[in-house]
C-alpha cells in the first residue's frame, strides 16, 4: 500500500484500538457497565477492521494474471466494504442489543471509577489516532472539504479510518455521559441509553462507509481535474485534432484505465497515426501518472456527421 493508502494512520489506529479494547473489557469486568462492554466490542471490531484494511492493501499488490489481466487493485475496495459490514453487524447491532437489554433490565454500576478512567484514557488514545489520520489525509486532500474528501477519495483506507476514529470519539463521549448520569442518579438505565446511542451511531457510520465503497466497487471515473489533464495531453493539434469520446475507470486507487476515440485527418498515414498515439500515451502518463492502462482508437472526425447525429460530437 502506498503512502496515499494511509498505512501510518491504519497502524496508529490498530495500536490504539487494541490497547483501548483491553482496557474497556477490564473496566466492564469490574463495573458491569454495558457501555463499557459495547465500547470494548466496538474497539475490538475496529481492530479487526484495520487488520482487514492492511490485508486488502497487501493483496492489492499482486501482479496481474491471465485470469485478472487488470490486476488486483480493487481488493482494497472489497476489504473496505467488508469493514462497513463488520462495523454494522459486530459493532452497531451488538451495541443496540446491549443497550436494549440494559434499559429493560437496569442495574446500578459498581466501581464506577474504572469505566470513567478507561474512557478518559480511550479519548486521549483515540484523539492521537484521529490526529494522525487527519495529518495523513491533509497530505492528499488538497483544497477539498472533509465531506468532499470522504466522498471523492479513490483510496478507501483514510476515509474509513477517519470515520471510524470520529465515530469512536463520539461513542466514547456518549459512553462517558451514560456512565456519568447513571452514577449521578443511581439509575443504570442511563448506561443502557448511552449504549443504545453508540449502536445507532455505529450503524449510521457503517451505512455511509458502505455507500461510498459500493460506488468504488461499481467503478468510478477519474476526478474532474485528472480528466481535464488527460484530454489536454491527448490532443497535439497536429495529427490528433480532437477527442470524439473518452471513458476513464479506476482499476484501483492508484491505477486508472483510459479509453478514447481520437480524431485524426483522413490523409494521415498509419505510421503517423501510430507515432501520434504513442506520443499521446506518453503525455497522458506524464500528466496523470496513475493512468497505467491506455487504449486510444483513431477515427476520422466528420463535423457534418456530428451535426447530423451520426458521429459522436468532438469534445
Amino acid at each position: 500500500m502506498s503512502a496515499s493508502g494511509g498505512t501510518k494512520a491504519i497502524v496508529a489506529a490498530l495500536g490504539a484500538n487494541l490497547a483501548i479494547a483491553v482496557a474497556k473489557f477490564v473496566a466492564f469486568a469490574f463495573s458491569g457497565s454495558s457501555s463499557m462492554l459495547a465500547e470494548g466490542v466496538h474497539s475490538l471490531a475496529d481492530s479487526g477492521n484495520q487488520g482487514l484494511l492492511l490485508l486488502g492493501g497487501k493483496k492489492a499488490k499482486r501482479a496481474a494474471t491471465e485470469e485478472h489481466p487488470f490486476g488486483y487493485g480493487r481488493e482494497r475496495y472489497i476489504y473496505a466494504f467488508l469493514v462497513s459490514i463488520v462495523l454494522f453487524s459486530v459493532g452497531g447491532m451488538f451495541a443496540i442489543y446491549e443497550g436494549y437489554e440494559k434499559i429493560k433490565h437496569p442495574h446500578e454500576l459498581t466501581s464506577w471509577y474504572w469505566p470513567v478512567g478507561v474512557l478518559v484514557f480511550a479519548i486521549i488514545a483515540e484523539g492521537i489516532s484521529f490526529w494522525t489520520a487527519i495529518k495523513e489525509s491533509n497530505a492528499t486532500r488538497g483544497t477539498q472539504s472533509w465531506k468532499e474528501f470522504i466522498r471523492r477519495s479513490k483510496a478507501p483506507e483514510l476515509p474509513v479510518v477517519l470515520l471510524e476514529d470520529f465515530g469512536a470519539l463520539i461513542g466514547l463521549v456518549l459512553a462517558l455521559g451514560g456512565v456519568g448520569v447513571a452514577v449521578a442518579t443511581g439509575d443504570g438505565i442511563w448506561d443502557g441509553i448511552g449504549t443504545l446511542c453508540i449502536g445507532i451511531l455505529l450503524i449510521v457510520i457503517a451505512l455511509v462507509l458502505a455507500a461510498e465503497t459500493k460506488s468504488l466497487l461499481l467503478g468510478e471515473s477519474a476526478g474532474a481535474e485528472d480528466v481535464r489533464k488527460i484530454k489536454a495531453a491527448i490532443v497535439d493539434g497536429d495529427v490528433v485534432t480532437g477527442i470524439i469520446h473518452m471513458r476513464t475507470l479506476h482499476l484501483g486507487p492508484e491505477e486508472l484505465l483510459v479509453a478514447a476515440k481520437i480524431a485524426v485527418e483522413h490523409d494521415d498515414t498509419a505510421g503517423e497515426v501510430a507515432a501520434a498515439i504513442n506520443a499521446a500515451e506518453s503525455r497522458i502518463r506524464e500528466a496523470v501518472p496513475i493512468a497505467r492502462v491506455i487504449y486510444l482508437e483513431p477515427d476520422i472526425y466528420s463535423a457534418s456527421a456530428a451535426a447530423a447525429g451520426t458521429n459522436p460530437a468532438k469534445d
